[in-house]
């Protein structure tokens, strides 16, 4: 599902190939099977990363502090599970993006670490919970996301809606961005969150339709495509953003291909960021993208009508979030006119 937002270690590989035999069986009605073996790529020397890949390890007292309430509230966050190379920056100014539902997912995708297999019942206590940790954190923005419940009809919807309302509660004038699973396309789960209206709704592509079997097996394009128009149209002041990751072997042409296809969703804002891989057994990467060929991107965006454009090797889902609804987001406006919280 979410543009390396769940880059996190499997512990336990044997035990995370048996899970994914479960989730096989779970997944009949999807045309798409899980070939177990091509989830394992052969040893190639890793390539070495680019100067223009750096990374700073996480530290800081305020890190430190959102580590220890995180741990104490039973919370999750895609910045800890994903290794997310901006967490430093994120965290040390007082942001973070929540994951929900667990920590294992119903589908295999080959870029992402979380681990795969039959999740745990829905805690419905948690949008109290993480609600509860963005009052503490005093956030100006918050970004949620989960991982894939399909073994629910609804998805687990109603919990996105659920945390939008308690934030909202507990710490108005707080944005809200949900990045959310496709729903395999169903309407009335997208209706669930969409009539809860956050400022951004984001579901990621992630990469090109040639690559769609290769990197996210149980996913479709038309999935996505169906998520993204449909949430413009029950919504229409609502902000919509999508993402793509790039060094699977895609083509600039083809990456340029699906911009053009987001814009015609009327997506709003889209991120494009370098695909880092996790661990040896994921998918390999196929080369690094340049400096220069991001900007190629951001460009092509603008040109093509976006409204925002975040592109370079260490953009996420949420970078920049903030700013983006600030400057674009209707839906924030009319809940709370100009002023926000620490402003």
């Amino acid at each position: 599902m979410c543009f390396f937002d769940y880059q996190a270690r499997v512990r336990d590989w044997p035990r995370f190939r048996g899970k994914m035999d479960l989730m096989k069986s779970a997944n009949k009605d999807d045309e798409m099977k899980v070939d177990i073996q091509s989830t394992r790529h052969e040893d190639r020397p890793p390539r070495r990363r680019p100067e223009w890949i750096k990374v700073r390890a996480p530290s800081g007292e305020t890190y430190e502090w959102l580590r220890r309430m995180m741990r104490s509230k039973s919370l999750h966050t895609v910045c800890e599970e994903a290794h997310c190379p901006n967490m430093g920056e994120c965290w040390g100014s007082g942001t973070a993006t929540f994951l929900l539902m667990g920590d294992v997912c119903t589908r295999s995708c080959g870029f992402c670490d979380i681990a795969t297999g039959r999740p745990a019942p829905l805690d419905w206590l948690e949008p109290e919970r993480v609600a509860r940790a963005v009052q503490a954190m005093d956030l100006r923005h918050a970004v949620i996301t989960s991982v894939n419940r399909d073994e629910r009809p609804d998805g687990g919807a109603p919990i996105f809606a659920m945390v939008i309302q308690r934030i909202r509660e507990l710490q108005p004038g707080c944005s809200i961005e949900v990045l959310i699973p496709d729903f395999k396309g169903s309407i009335e789960s997208l209706k669930i969150v969409t009539d809860a209206r956050p400022e951004i709704l984001n579901h990621n592509v992630e990469t090109v339709p040639r690559l769609f079997r290769k990197v996210q097996p149980q996913d479709h394009y038309e999935w996505a495509q169906a998520t993204l128009t449909n949430a413009k149209n029950l919504d229409p002041e609502g902000l919509t953003k999508s993402g793509i990751m790039v060094g699977l072997g895609e083509t600039m042409k083809e990456v340029k291909e699906v911009m053009e296809d987001l814009r015609s969703w009327d997506v709003d804002i889209l991120t494009i960021g370098q695909y880092l891989q996790p661990t040896k057994e994921h998918l390999p990467i196929e080369r690094y993208y340049t400096p220069g060929e991001f900007e190629e991107f951001e460009r092509f965006g603008g040109d093509i009508g976006f409204k925002w454009v975040e592109s370079g090797p260490l953009v996420r889902s949420s970078y920049h979030a903030e700013q983006q609804v600030r400057a674009l987001s209707v839906v924030h406006r009319k809940l709370y006119g100009f002023e926000t919280i620490n402003e």
